[in-house]
């Protein structure tokens, strides 16, 4: 989710199922868990900004699916030793991941994966720059990210926008068509026009019609 969606970590620990909307492929940003010292609480975005609605993948929406299904057969399982959190992202028990934690498995997984060093919020930067190469509006953008302002985004992302650019411009001349065409000219003294390297047929006819009608 921070990765695709480019959620922050507290907002990824503390996304609840009653907020995640999988039949519209959305999710609301509207909790968090945030530390205080070691220890942890919930509460709303730290800005009124950065709560929203959020757009899901398809492929996304399939691994949500199965983890819920997953989540819902161990409540199934565990009975009384579960722990009714409404959390989406938890302990085998559905009790809280504690931010840090989620932290410290991220690095592990990079030194595993033999990784330079990367932070965990580097996937949210990661989840921005993806969608702008992928031809994303920098207002789509903003929105994903929900910056308070798309000064904000233009301003982090304003390395990504060369290519971006570049991009564009590359798919712009594809739909450019490259063999010219010239308008039917007069009668008299026009020549025939061409067409994608062929003669024109309309032009023939007439050119055609005219010189039996001299005749």
């Amino acid at each position: 989710m921070i990765a695709h969606v480019g959620l922050r970590r507290g907002e990824a620990c503390g996304q609840r199922r009653s907020d995640t909307y999988l039949d519209s492929a959305t999710l609301e940003v509207a909790n968090q868990i945030v530390q205080y010292g070691w220890e942890t609480g919930e509460s709303a975005p730290k800005t009124t900004s950065s709560e929203g609605l959020v757009a899901l993948d398809a492929d996304t929406v399939v691994v949500l699916r199965q983890h819920e299904a997953n989540q819902d057969a161990a409540r199934a399982r565990l009975g009384s030793d579960w722990v009714d959190t409404d959390l989406l992202f938890t302990q085998p028990d559905c009790s809280p991941l504690h931010p840090a934690d989620v932290t410290a498995r991220f690095q592990e997984l990079t030194r595993q994966a033999g990784l330079p060093p990367i932070r965990l919020h580097d996937l949210r930067h990661g989840a921005a720059t993806l969608a702008l190469a992928a031809g994303a509006d920098m207002k789509v953008v903003q929105n994903m990210l929900r910056h308070s302002s798309i000064t904000v985004t233009m301003d982090t992302y304003t390395t990504v926008l060369p290519e971006v650019a570049l991009a564009a411009a590359e798919a712009t001349a594809k739909i450019i068509p490259r063999t010219a065409s010239r308008p039917l000219g007069h009668i008299s003294g026009s020549s025939p026009t061409i067409v994608d390297g062929k003669e024109s047929e309309e032009m023939n006819d007439v050119n055609s019609g005219a010189r039996n009608k001299s005749r």
